[in-house]
């Protein structure tokens, strides 16, 4: 007796009805979409939580260079994917990172409302003595005078002063800007006080913007947390970087390929470290200070050891180039990455 032919859903071949899963493409025959299915496939596809995630993760933590040699040497499918391993690694980190920058961030504001509350107190000590119209400006900014003063920003202390050749050549002082700000002026006021033009170009016109964001809200947390929020992107953008400072180191040892394997494993250790000095911190309060600076060591000896095992140079060789990537990777390229990291924050917060 025959059996039933069914077609399936995904490449739309035709199998005997009673097998399980399609023998064309390997989907399950008759998968309804429930939300079970939905989540574990998002975290099976995407963040690859498996066998291979738990027996990939030890050889990672204690042998340096061995997931990276192996999956170089073809053996793919036993061991998680490198990209893989870095990308859920590093989401776990940032998550729980994220209540520690949130904490940080609130100390930040409340740090700068203590300054600005001690700025205003000497204010008013020194009131008498302070420019009559700023004067005015922060007494009584409902005033004739003051709309006057807004409505003339050309003249008196809000007259543009002579620009010089600099990027940023602000024409007026963070006390002037913040009489404008208690007068009521507009932000196109303030620009226009300040020496912007129409001439000048979209960045440098960005810059002005998130200058008065800045001076209205008085909040370096907003931009605190917008420049932990760039350090996934600087960090997928240095893991390459890394890769091609190994290809210079070892051009004889594979394609770049190779070596940025080596990369995502290594940064993938990186933030397994990082993530467990954060669990650490977050669960004890006096997280010893020397167990960090093991622990931050140990990627340097980490590195040493990897490359070592991957590259089969000698322990000397190894030692030397450790040293000399170390050198060339923080002292040119990370503060590169903070600073454009820190441009970025600013610009985009």
């Amino acid at each position: 007796m025959s059996r039933s032919l069914t077609d399936c859903n995904n490449c739309l071949q035709r199998f005997k009805s009673h097998y399980p899963f399609c023998p064309y493409c390997g989907q399950k025959a008759n998968d309804q979409l429930t939300l079970g299915v939905l989540f574990n496939n998002t975290l099976s596809n995407y963040f690859s939580v498996d066998a291979r995630f738990f027996k990939s993760f030890i050889p990672l933590l204690l042998k340096p260079g061995y997931l990276a040699k192996q999956f170089v040497k073809g053996r793919r499918l036993l061991y998680l994917h490198p990209a893989q391993m870095y990308l859920f690694i590093s989401i776990v980190f940032f998550f729980l990172f994220s209540f520690i920058s949130r904490d940080q961030a609130e100390f930040i504001d409340t740090q700068i409302k203590k300054d600005i509350e001690r700025s205003e107190r000497y204010k008013d000590s020194v009131g008498s003595s302070m420019n009559p119209k700023t004067n005015v400006l922060l007494s009584n900014p409902d005033s004739i005078e003051v709309k006057e003063l807004v409505a003339n920003t050309e003249n008196d202390i809000l007259k543009p002063k002579e620009k010089n050749n600099g990027f940023l050549d602000f024409n007026l002082t963070e006390m002037e800007i913040d009489s404008m700000i208690a007068a009521g002026a507009s932000d196109q006021q303030i620009y226009k006080a300040m020496g912007m033009t129409s001439e000048d170009g979209f960045f440098k016109k960005r810059v002005y913007k998130q200058a008065i964001k800045f001076m209205r809200s008085k909040s370096g947390g907003s931009i605190f947390n917008a420049f932990t929020d760039s350090i996934p992107l600087a960090m997928f953008i240095l893991l390459p970087i890394f890769a091609l400072i190994l290809k210079v180191f070892y051009y004889k040892k594979g394609w770049f390929a190779h070596h940025l394997v080596f990369s995502f494993y290594f940064f993938a250790f990186i933030f397994a470290m990082l993530t467990l000095i954060v669990i650490g911190n977050l669960i004890w309060n006096e997280f010893p200070g020397w167990l960090v600076t093991l622990m931050v060591l140990s990627i340097f000896l980490y590195l040493y050891v990897g490359l070592k095992r991957f590259y089969e140079q000698g322990w000397a060789l190894s030692l030397i180039k450790t040293n000399v990537i170390s050198f060339l990777f923080l002292l040119f390229v990370l503060p590169f990455a903070i600073i454009i990291m820190g441009v970025m924050a600013f610009l985009f917060y």
